[in-house]
Parts: structure tokens; C-alpha cells; sequence
């Protein structure tokens, strides 16, 4: 079934992640509901606004880390393009700054 689709070690953590925030957050929803607030980002926001802000904003780094793996191999004269680890915890980092400060 999955049989098209590349299932190294750093995309199964990452869709992990996503999965774990979803049902994170559906269980923390049902618990204690959100309220609109205003940081950062140019919105009122929920929890469940900037979780999907921030899980598109993931998705964008590690397409665009992937993108320019090749780049900055050339670019920093590096033998191997570099790890996606570099992306995801990236990825992760700025997830984690939209959800507490967006």
C-alpha cells in the first residue's frame, strides 16, 4: 500500500510528531477549550489556528530544506548533502515558537 512513498527514519518521526500533536491537542481541546488571543502573528488566534499555522510552516522548511540540500552541500563544500535532521529539528523549533508566541 505504502510501497510508493520513501519511508526513511526522518519522515516516520516527523509524521509521528504530527499525529502525537493532533491527538495532543484534541485531548487538550476537549479538557480545557481555547480562547482567541493576539501575539505575533497578524491574527487572533486558537491553539488549533497556530497549530496549523505552525505545521505549514514545517512543512514549508523541510520542502524547502530538501530543495536546497544539494545548494548548500555546494555552497559550504560539504562531501554529503546535509542531514534532514538539521530540517526537522528546524521545523520543530519554529513550531514550537508559533504555538507559545503566535
Amino acid at each position: 500500500m505504502f510501497d510508493w512513498m520513501v519511508w526513511t527514519t526522518p519522515i516516520a518521526v516527523f509524521f509521528t510528531c504530527i499525529v502525537l500533536m493532533l491527538v495532543g491537542m484534541t485531548v487538550w481541546e476537549i479538557k480545557r477549550p481555547t480562547t482567541m488571543r493576539k501575539g505575533f502573528l497578524p491574527i487572533a488566534t486558537t491553539r488549533g489556528d497556530r497549530l496549523f499555522i505552525g505545521l505549514l510552516s514545517a512543512a514549508y522548511i523541510n520542502l524547502a530544506f530538501v530543495g536546497m540540500a544539494g545548494w548548500f552541500a555546494e555552497w559550504f563544500s560539504l562531501e554529503n548533502e546535509p542531514s534532514v535532521w538539521i530540517s526537522f529539528v528546524l521545523s520543530m523549533a519554529v513550531l514550537g515558537l508559533i504555538m507559545k508566541k503566535g
